[in-house]
Formats: structure tokens, sequence, C-alpha cells
């Protein structure tokens, strides 16, 4: 994310984005690698030295003489690999707990949504009364799956083009800014409200007691900060700093580099949105302004959770206790529905076909991918159906 007041420079075409990079000068990782220095002056030579992407992410290079594991989850150095693993959460942390009043937090399309309604489903079969804080889209989604719905900003059809084009969350150029930060401003200035305000529909009072949030969420630290509420992130792709890895959202060779990685692009995010985050801090939660980002995403005091199979991507060494792999949350949406006669009739005609989609994700060139799925299936002889979606496929 860009801030508008940041730089004035417009990249060519042929250019990265908005960042320039004296290539001769590779000792501002040994800056970044300072615990002694301040992350503000880290911040401006992140500015100067990493390099944003056309795709929205961020690239960066290590100099080969570094030796390190990486970053500690508060910006220190870690010497050897830094494993936790064996460390174990105490009994006294596993405790049955009294009926909660939770409100889950998220931000995205359908497919960031639909997991969060199955832990809701879970934790409301557990006594706790749970509330589902998303679009206004999912409404429907939310409430038919027996849950409380409160609106959060943003659209996420915008939100999902805007990631499609970008490849994440960093714009890819100027004309990207202005957009991403109307929508991130709409949804940092909704939370507070979906954890404090009555049902819109019903005016049921409603007082949190804890918060579960996916990171694109944003102000959800410090939302829990000012209502003193303990937090949990959940997502679905990784945002702790390891060794084993680089983020998502990064473009590093060097191994060495991995952890340093997400600081840098927690960095980065950080710059566009900090006017916005200490406004909402100031005006809506009458909190003192944050200077920098450190110890908002990535505190070793948050625990974290992450939805895929550790037989997928199993849980690195270098996260400790507060962090786990958890496995995929699924619903069975399936389970009460009944095809079309016509539909049925067309798979039984003949052999399975092929199943083509994009779910929430929007398709630049709708016909144009249209007409290049059906030339692959005549191509390959196969049978297929079509998503529509919000790519409008067909």
């Amino acid at each position: 994310v860009g801030s508008s007041t940041e730089g004035s420079s417009r990249p060519s075409s042929s250019q990265p984005v908005g960042i320039d990079r004296n290539k001769s000068d590779q000792s501002w990782t040994r800056k970044i690698l300072d615990e002694k220095i301040p992350l503000k002056k880290k911040i401006k030579w992140l500015k100067r030295f990493a390099t944003l992407q056309h795709d929205g992410t961020v690239k960066f290079e290590i100099p080969s003489d570094i030796k390190f594991q990486g970053l500690s989850l508060n910006g220190r150095l870690v010497e050897g690999n830094g494993d936790q693993s064996k460390e174990t959460i105490g009994a006294e942390s596993s405790h049955l707990l009294p009926p909660l009043q939770i409100v889950i937090l998220i931000v995205g399309t359908r497919g960031d949504v639909q997991p969060f309604v199955a832990i809701g489903r879970r934790l409301q079969a557990d006594g706790h009364r749970v509330r589902l804080a998303t679009h206004a889209n999912f409404k429907e989604f939310v409430l038919s799956a027996g849950l409380e719905f409160f609106p959060l900003g943003g659209d996420p059809k915008v939100l999902a083009a805007y990631m499609v084009k970008n490849k994440g969350f960093l714009p890819s150029g100027p004309s990207e800014i202005h957009i991403q930060r109307h929508q991130i401003k709409d949804i940092i200035f909704s939370l507070l409200p979906a954890c404090r305000d009555s049902d819109p529909d019903t005016n049921i009072p409603f007082s949190v007691d804890a918060i579960i949030a996916n990171p694109p969420a944003y102000g959800h630290t410090h939302v829990a900060e000012a209502l003193k509420v303990p937090l949990h992130i959940i997502f679905t792709m990784p945002w702790t700093p390891t060794s084993e890895f680089p983020h998502p959202l990064s473009r590093v060779r060097q191994q060495v580099g991995y952890r340093l990685s997400y600081q840098i692009v927690d960095s980065m995010i950080w710059l566009g949105m900090r006017d916005m985050i200490n406004e909402f801090r100031k005006k809506k939660l009458g909190l003192r302004p944050v200077t920098y980002l450190s110890g908002s995403y990535t505190s070793p005091n948050i625990p974290y959770a992450y939805i895929w199979s550790p037989h997928l991507v199993p849980k690195p060494k270098d996260w400790g206790p507060n962090v786990d792999v958890v496995g995929f949350c699924f619903l069975d949406l399936a389970s009460t529905y009944v095809p079309p006669t016509e539909l049925v009739e067309w798979l039984e005609a003949g052999k399975p076909p092929v199943y083509i989609g994009f779910g929430s994700l929007p398709v630049e060139e709708p016909e144009k991918m249209t007409r290049i799925i059906v030339k692959a299936l005549e191509i390959t002889e196969s049978r297929g159906i079509i998503n529509k979606g919000w790519g409008g496929l067909g």
C-alpha cells in the first residue's frame, strides 16, 4: 500500500514502481539487521533500497557475506535455528472457558470468509455467542449458517480485483494507491462498531469479550488494545516470520533473507497506512499514535493459527508455541444440495467432467478466458462445467 503523500516521481513503463535502488550499495541490509537502529530509520532505507515490482511483490537481495538465521518476532537477531518446536502450552492455558461474546473480523472474498463460518459454528456449538463481521455481500451466507452478522466496510469485489492485478496487498502503480487506501480506511473505521454496537437488525446489544481476525482487517490489533480484550489471528497464508520460507508477497532468492522478508513487507504496508491507523487510534480509539509497526502484526504475545494442513506445509521449527498450523476448516455445504435434473442427466450421460472456476476472483478478460477454457476442453476431448463466479465466465 502506498501513501498518497509518499514521493512524487512517476515510474516509467520499464522500471519497477516507486522505489529507487542503488545496486552497488548493499550495506542497507546490515542496517536493517542492526537491532540498535530504530525502525523509523529502517523504513527510510526500505524506501530507498527495496524494489516494489509491477505485480505488487517486494524484491530485495541479501549480501552473501551475511551470516545469520534471520530476525526474531521482535526484530532482534536470531543465532542458530531458533528451534522452539519443543515448547508446549501449559495445561492451565487449555481450561474450559465460560461463554464469551466473540467477534470474528474478516476481510476478503468468499474463500476468506467461509472457513471462519465453520470456526464460528464450532465456537457457537461450544456455548459462545459469535458475531461474524465481514462485507455486506456475505450477510445472507453468514446468517444462513446461524451466526450473527455485522457489516464491515470495503467492497470485496474491488478488493479481489485489486489483489488479482497486484498479486497481494501492495499497489503496482500510483493509480492503484487511492483505490486501496479508500478501501482500507472504510474497513479500519468499521472495526470498532463491529465489536461493540448493537445488532443493526435486531438491536440486541453486543459487548465483545474476545476478537478473532485475519491480517487484512489491519486495525484489529489496535481495537483489541483499546478494548482490552484478547486477540487471536487466524489466516490462510503465512504471516509470521520464519527462516524456512519467505513472505508470500516477497521475492528473495537467498534463504538467509527469508525471515527478513516478513519485516520488510510489513514495513512497506505500514508506510502506506500509518496515517490512517494513527487517525483511527486518536479519533476513534482514544489511543496515542504509534510511530512504527513493530509489535502489531508480529508480536510474540498474539497467538496465530494457520488454517492449512500440516501435511501440506508443516509448522516451521522457528515458530513458537503461540503459533500453530491447525488444518483446514470446512463447511459441509453439499449435505442438503439437490442438483437440477438436467445436470444429473448430463453428468450420467458421459465421462466425468472437468470443473473450471475461479470462485470470487475476478477475471480481467472473461470472454477471452472462456474461449481458452473451451479450446482446452476441445483439445483434450474433455467435458467441462464452467462456474461463472465473480469472473463472469461463460
